[in-house]
């Protein structure tokens, strides 16, 4: 029997049923005997996997009950063999990576085609993860420059400093005063900490801390 056609059970956690429906049709054209689960919470989701085998799983980002990252090891703890195609409208430059080195086998954006989608789950059944060409490459040039696989040891001493005191909202001019460095050099620092990381605004900085820097301390 391939892969293709055993009977995969699937776990889909979303806190939107209306998602889980759409990737749950998606799935039983492409596998018309995969035994599909549905989970709106962390709590539906931990009693669906103390229960069931699956083989499977497709988990969104955010819950409001908590954000799934902490919770992939707790998943793996119960069961180890799962696959998890993390499922989010979040830009994978931020979020794919880190997911993955939590444990997440592929990540996927929701603004994906569904032609994108129906690969990606084939993939994870054939192969048991999916990962987009853009993500590949990010790991290829991490590979090949031997640079870490967090983005923020890329930041200098003073530029962790910086973003940290804009994470914890403090103007220019405050941290001016705070590291007494000129506010011009401080403008300077932000600019080069969003050229680094590839990111516009504040409020992206603080969930790129959220999610990498406890790995940098």
């Amino acid at each position: 029997m391939t892969q293709l056609s055993k009977k995969n059970n699937f776990l889909l956690s979303d806190d939107h049923s209306v998602v889980r429906q759409g990737i749950a049709l998606l799935i039983k054209s492409e596998f018309p005997s995969a035994e599909i689960y549905q989970a709106g919470t962390f709590k539906d989701t931990f009693k669906v996997l103390n229960e069931t085998k699956i083989d499977i799983m497709i988990l969104d980002i955010n819950f409001p009950d908590g954000s799934s990252l902490n919770l992939i090891s707790d998943i793996l703890n119960i069961q180890p063999e799962i696959k998890i195609l993390m499922f989010s409208a979040y830009d994978e430059n931020i979020y794919a990576m880190r997911y993955l080195n939590a444990g997440a086998s592929g990540y996927l954006n929701k603004g994906s085609t569904m032609e994108d989608m129906a690969a990606a789950i084939k993939s994870m059944v054939l192969t048991g993860k999916y990962l987009s060409v853009n993500v590949k490459n990010k790991i290829l040039d991490t590979y090949i420059s031997k640079k870490s696989i967090n983005p923020i040891d890329h930041l200098s001493k003073r530029e962790i400093e910086v973003a940290k005191l804009l994470i914890r909202g403090y103007g220019n001019l405050e941290i001016s005063e705070l590291l007494d460095i000129k506010k011009n050099t401080v403008s300077t620092f932000k600019n080069r900490i969003f050229e680094k990381l590839d990111l516009d605004n504040v409020a992206d900085l603080i969930m790129f801390f959220q999610l990498y820097y406890e790995e940098s301390q």
